[in-house]
């Protein structure tokens, strides 16, 4: 079970949103390498990177703050947000990506991902973004009438590395992950799913160690590690079963 550091990038800097609203943003780092270097030597083993002024435009625009990152951590790092070509998509395990995370394209042409997947084996991960139970897309500015386990299963087979599950009504106010609809999600499709939006306290990584939860790859957490809420030390424990498992959150 992983628990993936999220830095979100806006302008440069290390952010986080309150449901998506890019007029809503907190800086929490103005340098993002230093960020990942730090979240590395916190233990994390992976790293969640979002380009949020990239999935409103519709190509990269924090590139340079994610080649610094790349090359300030020795983790692997997966990085959505502005990816909609396999020029794109290319450019980027190029610079040594571990993986991509697809969203609105996944929805605008799923046909390729499903190549994408063919071309760059185990390198592609798709995002998929909920509000209200449909996705969203165009960095969650517009919702389309997909449903949720509908989207992911157009991906069975293809060879999907993980999906991204975000219930965007949570993220970034710390009211805890959806696990009902993340678990309903796990148990409709194959592939592995990380669970990201809200993630708010220990009780929410001690959730992660249930059984319910055992097919699923980890989970995301922002907001509540840059406030605190969620000593590093203590969550990586507990996903080791260092610690013994406390109060949960449903």
């Amino acid at each position: 079970m992983i628990l993936f550091p999220a830095i979100d990038l806006k302008d440069g800097q290390c952010v986080r949103l309150v449901k998506g609203d890019m007029d809503q943003a907190t800086v929490y780092n103005p340098d993002p390498a230093a960020q990942a270097r730090a979240f590395e030597d916190q233990g994390f083993e992976w790293l969640h990177v979002v380009d949020l002024n990239g999935a409103f435009e519709g190509q990269s625009v924090n590139g340079a703050a994610v080649e610094a990152i790349l090359k300030a951590t020795k983790n692997p790092v997966q990085l959505g947000g502005g990816i909609r070509t396999l020029a794109h998509i290319e450019a980027w395990l190029d610079k040594g990506l571990a993986r991509v995370i697809l969203g609105t394209i996944a929805v605008r042409d799923p046909d390729l991902v499903i190549e994408a997947c063919k071309l760059f084996p185990g390198k592609v991960a798709v995002g998929i973004d909920a509000k209200g139970g449909k996705v969203a897309v165009e960095g969650w500015a517009e919702a389309s009438e997909l449903g949720v386990v509908e989207l992911a299963r157009k991906f069975e087979g293809a060879g999907v590395a993980a999906i991204i599950y975000t219930d965007i009504d949570r993220d970034g106010i710390l009211t805890g992950i959806n696990w009902e609809s993340t678990i309903d999600l796990a148990n409709a499709v194959s592939i592995p799913v990380i669970a990201s939006g809200g993630l708010a306290s220990i009780a929410d990584i001690v959730r992660m160690t249930s059984a319910d939860a055992a097919k699923l790859e980890g989970a995301i957490s922002g907001r509540a590690l840059y406030d605190g809420r969620i000593d590093p030390e203590e969550a990586l424990a507990v996903l080791r079963g260092d610690t013994p498992r406390q109060g949960v959150l449903d």
